[in-house]
């Protein structure tokens, strides 16, 4: 006859695992009130993008608050509040008004097909273009001035109307065919760099500011 032994269960064995039940309850609690808060948080993209006929709309660029009107936004899928890594937006001058638009929502286009070199010219320059980005690691504006500049600008600069000197760039520099602007006493104050014109293509300017976010709370 053989007999047969039953293993009794360890007492310890047991209490331990009845000891881990409110440790778990703990982690998964934690773990879903963290995924309730990741779900609120996360950024999400935008439903749709503003009418074109929609008031001017609060836009953040590098930290900075601008109220622009939708119209005046050049891309479609920037039409949209919140924050952006860069806007292009499109101006009448001199009113600094959006341009006319066509009911669909585009932008007209600045010269007709059929216009005279003349007319066309004139039409071109009524277009203010304006691009906001952050400055990432592009040189301040003034720093360029300061230290770029100089290496590649001829000797003497002319004079200008409005009190603006016009200082060329040398030919085989990156701005060959450009003229840097300024203000003849403070060169500072304004400076851009503008083309030259070609034939019935008039020059054109680029003008950058980099604008210094200010806390709400500063003087």
């Amino acid at each position: 006859m053989t007999a047969q032994t039953v293993p009794e269960r360890n007492p310890r064995a047991k209490s331990r695992g009845l000891s881990a039940l409110p440790f778990a309850a703990v982690v998964a609690l934690v773990l879903a009130a963290g995924g309730f808060v990741a779900y609120v948080l996360w950024p999400t993209w935008p439903s749709g993008t503003a009418a074109i006929s929609a008031p001017a709309m609060p836009i953040t660029v590098a930290g900075a608050l601008f109220d622009i009107p939708p119209a005046a936004i050049r891309a479609a899928v920037q039409r949209y509040p919140g924050p952006h890594e860069r806007v292009d937006l499109a101006f009448l001058w001199p009113s600094l008004t959006p341009p006319v638009t066509d009911p669909k929502g585009a932008d007209k286009p600045a010269v007709k097909l059929d216009s005279d070199p003349a007319t066309a010219a004139a039409e071109t320059n009524e277009r203010l273009f304006v691009t906001i980005a952050g400055l990432g690691a592009v040189l301040p504006p003034l720093e360029r001035l300061r230290t770029i500049y100089p290496r590649y600008t001829e000797g003497t600069a002319a004079s200008g109307a409005d009190g603006l000197a016009i200082l060329p760039f040398r030919a085989g520099t990156p701005y060959e065919n450009e003229d840097l602007l300024y203000v003849g006493a403070n060169p500072e104050q304004f400076f851009a760099r503008c083309t030259r014109p070609a034939g019935a293509v008039p020059g054109t300017c680029i003008h950058e500011r980099a604008l210094v976010r200010r806390n709400r709370g500063a003087a």
